[in-house]
């Protein structure tokens, strides 16, 4: 009941990808080769309301539980992705920036080819949970409340006027929270949130602050084992964790700056 649970972060699923999306990206078939190990050693792909929900009940998870999510809302989730999806019958969680779709609420941000909102509609069709990642990606905890609510709400209300039913689980971009934000993501509807730590989620950490792992593109197939069984993510991670603490004191002194700055 309280193991961890592993939950994968996955971007671009892409062939060719560019520059901006290469290292957070995954080919094709090392996606479909990641898959089929997941089925071979009996995980169960679960969604991101389907972990929360066990969890708030206390009741009995399924054998082996495993997120499968994708940041961001890359075309190649709908053209690689999916049909590997439905061939093993697996649950995932798309979380969309709404603002870099394809469509009518395009800003021109999106980084790479991004889907649009019919491919959005038949991942929604086929299973796929799709969840809130703000409107146009900004770092949260840097907004003004007013902004940060902006970003939050618009993206909820875009995603119920396209696919009929409010998004319920929310991922921070960039993996950034502080306590204001996930009080302004419960607030704004989103009953589950995930950050990213590179590490397995744990009941303890809260519906709001739930950690996963990342998938890069050079992540070979016995590392990717490890990931999923849990095994030796502090040493794969360990330089990621110390470039994390260090970006984060920098962020922490911007802010007093500018909490200084604004009382002047």
């Amino acid at each position: 009941m309280n193991a961890p649970v592993p939950i994968l972060m996955y971007h671009a699923v892409s062939t060719a990808p560019n520059d901006a999306t290469r290292a957070l990206s995954v080919a094709p078939e090392a996606f479909a080769e990641q898959m089929a190990l997941i089925d071979d050693l009996g995980f169960t792909p679960v969604s991101t309301a389907q972990l929360a929900r066990w969890w708030r009940a206390t009741g009995p998870l399924p054998e082996r539980p495993v997120l499968i999510t994708f940041d961001d809302g890359y075309e190649g989730v709908h053209r690689h992705a999916l049909p590997v999806l439905a061939k093993h019958g697996f649950a995932s969680t798309l979380f969309v920036s709404t603002g870099w779709l394809r469509g009518t609420y395009d800003t021109g941000g999106g980084l790479d080819t991004m889907l649009d909102w019919d491919q959005v509609r038949e991942l929604a069709d086929e299973g796929v949970e799709i969840g809130g990642h703000s409107h146009t990606h900004p770092q949260l905890d840097q907004l003004t409340d007013d902004t940060l609510r902006f970003e939050l709400t618009r993206c909820r209300e875009i995603v119920a006027d396209e696919l009929g039913s409010a998004p319920v689980s929310f991922a921070y971009p960039y993996g950034y929270s502080s306590r204001r934000v996930r009080e302004a993501v419960r607030e704004a509807g989103y009953g589950q949130a995930l950050a990213v730590g590179n590490a397995l989620a744990r009941r303890r950490q809260g519906p709001y602050a739930l950690q996963r792992v990342t998938v890069h593109r050079n992540t070979g197939i016995e590392e990717f084992e490890r990931l999923v069984e849990g095994r030796a993510i502090a040493r794969n991670f360990a330089r990621d964790r110390a470039l994390t603490k260090g970006y984060a004191m920098v962020r922490r002194a911007r802010q007093v700056r500018k909490a200084i700055r604004s009382r002047v």
